[in-house]
């Protein structure tokens, strides 16, 4: 079996392919691969591993070798699944990797945002602690996550992880359920009223035809003043104008994004050119904690054994 990786670049350089070499002949990896590059790369490959290059009916029609696609990511948007089955080509995705570095992520998103650790820094480093007249200075103060409710959108390994860090925060937790059903799961909570009552939304669903611009005025205008939003999924499920609309009217308190509807993105993005002061943004590095890499890779190595075998491990073509 004949490998080839055409994103590797998506990857940190110190991630190993240690795993992934023992069950294959060969393993070609390509820093970033563009669409024009992708059939003269995999033509001979029986295994495509891709984080973002889109493979799509057109792609694969021109790939007869190819018996499997391994997905360096949970998300499957970038392959056309039904093209693949019709060509009996098995498509594998991986999840769970990144959980504890998510959940760290949005933690410490939260916790500089009611802690503000960095504000009480730059109080000492400017001299105001020196010259209060009391022995503290508060400064624009602090808020505890006790008590305060936590609404997930979302409820897969990843939002389960930072549940479990909000409950020993002694966080309030809401899990939402998929808007305009009339079925409430046990457990969950209709997707309105965990909206109305999140002090913190953080958003950990996929991306699909109904998540997408899931996040728009309608939703904003039903959130707290005060309330907070995190997005670590997918930057289109977030209309973007629409909330920086709502940044700017004060319709919601904050906003922090680590993933935007085109990435990377242009220099005169909607909200790189109008950043507002309480959006914060980041480069789709919630996931990328150096341990998270390893673990997605050596479980794509665990795909590409299990299909040699015979298993069905993580299909998404079934």
């Amino acid at each position: 079996m004949h490998a080839v990786f055409l994103d590797q670049q998506t990857f940190s350089a110190n991630v190993k392919f240690t795993e992934i070499k023992k069950h294959v002949h060969s393993l070609a990896c390509f820093p970033l691969t563009k669409p024009n590059e992708v059939i003269e790369r995999a033509l001979n490959a029986d295994i495509i591993i891709t984080n973002k290059v889109i493979l799509n009916e057109e792609v694969l029609s021109q790939l007869p070798q190819l018996k499997l696609i391994c997905i360096a990511a949970t998300g499957t948007n970038n392959v056309d699944i039904k093209a693949a089955n019709k060509r009996n080509i098995a498509v594998t995705n991986v999840s769970g990797y990144a959980k504890n570095s998510v959940a760290q992520y949005v933690f410490a998103q939260m916790l500089e945002y009611f802690s503000r650790v960095n504000h009480h820094n730059n109080n000492v480093e400017q001299g105001l602690w020196q010259q209060s007249p009391s022995f503290c200075y508060h400064g624009n103060g602090s808020q505890e996550l006790a008590g305060k409710t936590l609404g997930l959108i979302g409820y897969g390994s990843l939002a389960k992880a930072v549940e479990k860090i909000a409950l020993a925060f002694d966080m309030r937790v809401l899990i939402g359920e998929r808007p305009n059903v009339s079925l409430i799961r046990a457990g969950r909570v209709k997707f309105d009223n965990v909206i109305k009552q999140a002090d913190v939304l953080s958003l950990h669903c996929p991306q699909t035809l109904e998540t997408e611009g899931l996040m728009n005025t309608a939703i904003f205008e039903k959130m707290k003043p005060t309330a907070i939003l995190i997005n670590t999924a997918r930057g289109a499920i977030v209309n973007e104008a629409d909330l920086l609309d709502a940044l700017n009217n004060n319709v919601i308190a904050y906003a922090v994004l680590d993933v935007l509807n085109q990435e990377p993105p242009t220099f005169n993005h909607v909200l790189l050119t109008n950043q507002h002061k309480n959006l914060k943004i980041t480069a789709h590095i919630a996931w990328a904690s150096i341990e998270a890499q390893q673990r997605l890779i050596n479980l794509l190595a665990i795909n590409i054994s299990d299909f040699n075998a015979g298993k069905f491990t993580n299909r998404v073509d079934i």
